[in-house]
């Protein structure tokens, strides 16, 4: 079977940026790649990284070169409409980073363009292509649980990354930007049984003494449309050097006819490094006990990158080239992720159940 040519517009060349780009270059398919920043020697620094043929300080212009067929969209994540729509209205199909907004007006400007142009998004929700959950989705529709009655997913980090994230972006909290990979993931694994109903309680203390308007722990209870109550958990507050270099988490789901348990918490491989170990998303900061594998997109190990944002961006650039089937999320499925965030954002403030759909 003889594949098509590509060309890729990386846009943001921040650190998921960085490794789209990278990964994107060795795509054997791949043969015009093309880098841009709000900062150009951010850019400049990437196409030389990447040996890309093209960067720019402007995203548009990146966007709009002919060689590019696809984009990827990388920018932080209350800056996506802008790259989305101008992508899709050129025709091209766009990966974007997840959350698909911070805000449900925002992303329903994108579903508006996606409908209009009849165009291509994916949202990059890369916990779906890790091994362990893709095993779990497999035992999902293989209806080896029976029917779902309830659950948990909960994730752990330390402070240190959540300060770095909020210094990127005050308003990406640990329960829109990191639990958010969660709710995608039930959701997912409960297709087509909606959420309808939330209540949470939130703990704030930590980040908002550092000016921050995020709880430093937060857990809601959401209930779906056949009645299974999953309890949703994250705390983003751990010490600083907590040996985490990503997200420590477990998930578990209870059904009539079975039990799944996918313990991801990572404490089957411990480092000490008397050295210490360079966080991978903050290098400049260290920790001297490390769970290996804890690092979120993926690690790098004898000169590749290895991991679920891996797995997803060569699963992607497959799809671009040879049209076979993806399980990325949809944008809808992305808008509703974004909605319950928000719903438990709500319900952790007020104290009070928020009823889904939300009125916007």
């Amino acid at each position: 079977m003889k594949h098509k040519n590509i060309g890729i517009a990386v846009v943001g060349s921040g650190r998921i940026g960085t490794l789209r780009a990278r990964l994107a270059a060795k795509h054997p398919c791949v043969n015009f790649l093309a880098v841009s920043d709000r900062d150009p020697a951010r850019a400049r620094q990437l196409a030389a990284q990447a040996g890309a043929d093209f960067h720019s300080g402007d995203n548009d212009e990146v966007i709009a070169r002919p060689e590019v067929t696809a984009v990827i969209v990388s920018t932080p994540e209350g800056e996506h409409v802008s790259a989305v729509r101008k992508a899709l209205e050129l025709g091209k199909p766009v990966l974007v980073e997840k959350p698909i907004a911070l805000a449900l007006n925002d992303a329903d400007d994108i579903l508006a363009a996606v409908k209009h142009t009849g165009g291509e998004l994916r949202v990059g929700y890369s916990r779906r292509y890790k091994e362990c959950f893709l095993r779990a989705k497999e035992q999902m529709l293989q209806g080896r649980l029976g029917q779902v009655i309830g659950g948990t997913a909960r994730v752990y980090n330390s402070r240190a990354q959540a300060f770095n994230i909020l210094l990127r972006d005050p308003h990406a909290t640990p329960v829109l930007d990191v639990l958010t990979y969660y709710v995608d993931l039930i959701c997912w694994f409960l297709e087509g049984n909606p959420p309808v109903e939330i209540v949470a309680r939130g703990r704030r203390g930590l980040f908002k003494a550092a000016g921050y308007d995020a709880d430093d722990m937060t857990w809601a209870i959401v209930t779906f449309a056949d009645g299974a109550v999953v309890n949703f958990g994250v705390s983003y507050a751990l010490p600083a050097h907590y040996p985490t270099l990503g997200q420590s988490d477990r998930v578990e789901l209870l059904g009539t006819e079975g039990a799944m348990i996918i313990d991801d918490d990572h404490l089957d491989h411990l480092l000490y490094a008397e050295r210490g170990v360079p966080h991978a998303y903050m290098p400049e900061h260290s920790v001297n006990m490390a769970f290996l594998g804890s690092n979120t997109p993926g690690d790098w190990a004898v000169g590749d990158f290895w991991g679920p944002l891996a797995n997803e961006t060569r699963a992607w650039l497959d799809h671009i080239v040879t049209g076979s089937p993806t399980v990325q999320t949809t944008p809808e499925q992305a808008r509703l992720n974004l909605e319950v965030t928000i719903a438990i954002v709500r319900a952790a403030e007020t104290g009070r159940p928020v009823r889904l759909p939300l009125e916007i």
